[in-house]
């Protein structure tokens, strides 16, 4: 419900290839570390935002995406669900174009208010795993 294949597509191929990526940090450990690194490999330009605004990836870290100087496509949300909607209403007020909750976050009133912003979004789905998908 929350990732129909047309949203996951566009998202992944239409919507453009900046994505800043919620909660990355230099951390190898952490799954946002490894699905950032997809993403470039895809040739997705990723933005690092976290409290600590590390360089990740080779790419400048943020500690909020309200300090991102340029426009960001997809914000990719690597928190847990219950911080999760605060970060999905500021993708909304950066002027973002789409919201990707990753593999087990989840919040359905976020999901309203975000589709009704106008931006597409998908929850408790992984790009890492959907962009090889797409063949």
């Amino acid at each position: 419900m929350y990732g129909d294949p047309a949203t996951v597509r566009k998202i992944l191929t239409e919507l453009g290839d900046t994505w800043a990526v919620v909660g990355l940090s230099a951390n190898q450990r952490r799954a946002a570390y490894g699905v950032a690194e997809v993403l470039q490999r895809y040739g997705k330009r990723i933005v690092p935002v976290h409290p600590k605004a590390e360089t990740v990836h080779g790419e400048k870290g943020y500690a909020s995406l309200s300090e991102v100087p340029f426009e960001i496509d997809v914000v990719d949300v690597f928190v847990n669900s219950d911080l999760a909607g605060g970060i999905a209403d500021e993708a909304v007020a950066v002027g973002a174009k789409a919201v990707w909750f990753q593999l087990g976050v989840v919040d359905e009133e976020a999901w309203h208010r975000t589709r009704a912003a106008g931006l597409d979004m998908v929850m408790d789905r992984c790009p890492a795993i959907e962009i090889p998908r797409l063949g």
